[in-house]
């Protein structure tokens, strides 16, 4: 009995810094979280947020996925681009303009106005494997719980391609040889992310270091199902991509 307590004393003490590791990154990540959506005036509600985006690099770029942001055609006239940060615990408002586009990797980066916000490290995704513990934070639902960061972890259950094979060569089509040429490999969780969750940052517990962005969220029929029956599949643009985002608008900013 007594090794089977000591035994158990010792597994208890190796959770905790774990768990204390990860309670210091949500505290250092949140700042770095934003909503982003659109004001309209004459619109009520006049404030509409249509998912999640972080903060990196120089404070004023948000990274977010691509199908997240109206663009310029579906925007009414008079509405505006913003992102909802928290400043020292109070909401702040901030007027933004997409910057660049990936579309074949949902991707988008946004530019902010004002004070520099706090920022995230974009981490390498060679490094993640399948078992990984990681982490998400963003805007689950949106408006209908609250504009409050909510953060879920979970582990890395698949590395797997975005592109689904064609089931035998008389199914191949032109199109569907061209997906094929252009897969990609994305990261599944075993953790549920709803909608509002797009755009939210992928992180290590322990560092914070970003490795990814939450995209995919399957959802049946509504927005009651997706919390009373949600699919449970979530999928991860990997980072290396929102590297190459950037380094595409640095180059732009450098011309």
């Amino acid at each position: 009995m007594r090794r089977l307590f000591a035994t158990l004393v010792i597994l208890c003490a190796c959770s905790v810094p774990a768990q204390a590791d990860l309670v210091q990154t949500i505290a250092r990540v949140k700042p770095a979280v934003v909503a982003i959506g659109t004001v309209l005036p004459t619109r009520n509600p006049t404030h509409v947020f249509r998912g999640t985006g972080f903060v990196v690099a120089d404070g004023l770029t948000v990274i977010t996925n691509a199908h997240v942001v109206p663009r310029a055609p579906e925007l009414a006239a008079k509405e505006q681009l913003i992102v909802l940060a928290q400043i020292e615990g109070k909401p702040q408002l901030r007027p933004a303009r997409i910057a660049m586009v990936d579309l074949e990797h949902d991707l988008l980066a946004l530019r902010i106005t004002g004070q520099p916000l706090p920022t995230l490290e974009v981490g390498d995704a060679a490094s993640v494997k399948e078992g990984m513990e990681v982490a998400f934070t963003g805007f689950p639902l949106g408006m209908a719980l609250g504009m409050r960061p909510v953060t879920h972890r979970g582990i890395i259950s698949a590395i797997t391609p975005v592109a689904t094979r064609a089931q035998g060569a008389r199914n191949l089509s032109a199109k569907s040889i061209e997906k094929l040429r252009s897969q990609f490999s994305i990261f599944q969780l075993d953790a549920t992310a709803y909608p509002g969750n797009s755009g939210s940052p992928l992180f290590d517990p322990e560092t914070g270091a970003v490795y990814g962005v939450i995209n995919s969220v399957f959802v049946k029929f509504t927005k009651e199902n997706a919390i009373k029956d949600p699919s449970g599949i979530t999928y991860v643009i990997p980072s290396n991509f929102i590297r190459e985002l950037m380094e595409r608008l640095n180059s732009q900013a450098g011309q």
